[in-house]
């Protein structure tokens, strides 16, 4: 038996993408899809005593949104993103019980990243830093690697079968366009990801809020980051 997950990469993200990082046994990156523009490929959320804020590197668009641009393809327009991103962080996080065991850790992170051309590039590289630290060792592959056929739901299921995969975790989003016949045709077991009943953890700046990004879990709570995706309820 093996797990498949298959999602396009996104920037810091929230500790959902972790967990389903966590819950397979190969995660597919499926950067060969559309940017979309205001979206979690480019973005995520801080809290602030103001309230939520996001930090949201610039990019570039091609024209109308009827010019298919592919995620991978997607280049940054300003290369002070990053020192902007890490100064926000820095503020809003100086006293957050682990920031200090980090610092070091993130501001070499956000500085590798400070002449990144693409995107992706720079969400890979966080994505993995972030797995490392939280200790997932869940094997990372990228739909480049095994090539796309046509069809939404079709091109999933042939995803699956070249890495092996005998079920496919989706997230919750794609029940509205997922065919699940096609993946009983190929025996592949379809299960969805349940992102409800994490724990609170002690966070500043209440009231709490789940949907930010998962540096503000690491910078609260430090090591016991983990427990607090992997285990629910």
């Amino acid at each position: 038996m093996k797990k498949v997950a298959i999602l396009q990469s996104n920037y810091i993200p929230w500790k959902g993408y972790f967990d389903i990082i966590d819950s397979v046994d190969e995660f597919i990156f499926y950067d060969e899809m559309q940017y979309t523009k205001n979206d979690w490929r480019n973005r995520n959320k801080i809290k602030t005593q103001n309230g939520l804020i996001w930090l949201t590197i610039p990019c570039e668009t091609k024209g109308s949104i009827s010019n298919f641009q592919k995620i991978n393809e997607t280049k940054i327009t300003d290369k002070r993103w990053a020192k902007k991103h890490w100064n926000s962080i820095q503020l809003n996080y100086a006293k957050a019980p682990y920031f200090k065991e980090y610092k070091e850790f993130f501001e070499n992170l956000y500085k590798d990243c400070e002449n990144e051309e693409y995107l992706c590039n720079v969400n890979y590289k966080f994505i993995y830093a972030i797995n490392d630290l939280l200790g997932i060792k869940t094997k990372i592959s990228f739909s480049q690697d095994y090539g796309l056929i046509e069809g939404k739901t079709e091109r999933l299921v042939d995803l699956v079968k070249k890495a092996g995969g005998t079920e496919y975790l989706s997230g919750p989003a794609a029940k509205d366009y997922i065919v699940k016949d096609c993946f009983d045709k190929e025996n592949i077991k379809l299960s969805w990801m349940d992102y409800s009943g994490y724990r609170e953890y002690p966070q500043l700046f209440p009231p709490f809020e789940h949907g930010v990004t998962v540096l503000d879990l690491i910078f609260n709570t430090g090591k016991d980051a983990i427990s607090y995706i992997r285990k629910k309820g």
